[in-house]
């Protein structure tokens, strides 16, 4: 059975960075790519980040781009969403999503969801 689990939320304030982790488990993550989505109140998810999982590769959503930086640790099956310069907008539940095929902003591509972790970023 597949495990996908955030962690790393919290109250930060404009400016500052704040660190999500995901672990996943239960089956080998070789040759398929992680995704961080992210829902803010009153709005439809959105992709924010995505990972190859075996070349490193990465996919940033404009939004997002040079601010924040997606990683993953093999040895320990974790991604990561350092996140810097936060912004209020940036305030949103964020997901960690697995096991798509290819690197993808879409939904549907990521068979495997974690329960998400509240950010807010404070003016």
């Amino acid at each position: 059975q597949v495990h996908v689990v955030e962690s790393g939320g919290g109250l930060v304030q404009t400016r500052n960075s704040l660190k999500l982790s995901c672990a996943a488990s239960g089956r080998t993550f070789s040759g398929l790519a992680m995704g961080w989505f992210r829902q803010a109140p009153g709005k439809e998810r959105e992709f924010v980040a995505a990972i190859y999982w075996s070349s490193g590769h990465t996919f940033y959503d404009e939004s997002v781009k040079g601010r924040f930086t997606i990683s993953r640790d093999n040895a320990k099956n974790m991604v990561y969403l350092q996140m810097s310069s936060l912004r209020p907008e940036d305030t949103a539940v964020y997901y960690c999503a697995a096991g798509a095929d290819v690197l993808s902003a879409m939904e549907d591509r990521y068979p495997y969801w974690g329960q998400g972790t509240q950010v807010i970023v404070s003016s």
